[in-house]
């Protein structure tokens, strides 16, 4: 992998399959949260091939877990609290 002058990331190395799939290395996925069954979309910009995540108003499944959690706490517990309760200690 290399860095270009303008801040974007050129990718060395990667290969179309016979099938026509691309592995999008493991570091890139990690860095914008692309996770399995993230929808990306793949367009074409001035000559070039250009990979990004399909819609703003498309959400991925860590998007959507992580939403489903907001607000599910009560909030009275302190994380020490839990911590002994899950552990089976009754203070």
């Amino acid at each position: 992998m290399s860095i270009t002058a303008r801040g974007k990331t050129k990718l060395v190395g990667v290969r179309i399959t016979s099938k026509g799939q691309v592995t999008i290395p493991k570091k890139i996925r990690d860095r914008h949260g692309l996770m399995p069954e993230t929808e990306i979309e793949i367009v074409e910009i001035a000559g070039d091939i250009v990979l990004r995540r399909a819609g703003a108003q498309k959400k991925d499944r860590a998007q959507l877990f992580v939403e489903s959690l907001e607000g599910a706490g009560s909030g009275t517990m302190t994380t020490d609290e839990i911590i002994r309760m899950m552990r089976g200690h009754t203070d």
